[in-house]
């Protein structure tokens, strides 16, 4: 569960990280709230709902898949065998 969620969350806090890095870079507070104005404010969600999408894309093209057959649940001299990968 923390994977997924780091998964997700990793990806879509990286932009808010980099325009708060900016902005002390700059030599500006940004932790005043006039810094996250809307403009910017929706560019950043939009960015790191875009990096969310392409990385669970990534991870699904490119990730660990399972190499192995299943077997499917299956009555074995009247007991449940349960499914398992081979």
């Amino acid at each position: 569960m923390g994977r997924a969620l780091l998964d997700v969350l990793v990806p879509f806090l990286l932009p808010f990280a980099g325009y708060a890095a900016y902005l002390v870079l700059r030599r500006r507070y940004p932790f005043v709230l006039s810094a996250w104005s809307r403009g910017p404010l929706a560019g950043l969600v939009v960015g790191g709902l875009a990096l969310v999408v392409l990385s669970l894309l990534a991870a699904g093209l490119f990730g660990h898949r399972g190499r192995g057959d299943y077997v499917p649940a299956h009555l074995e001299n009247g007991v449940l065998v349960p499914g398992r990968m081979e």
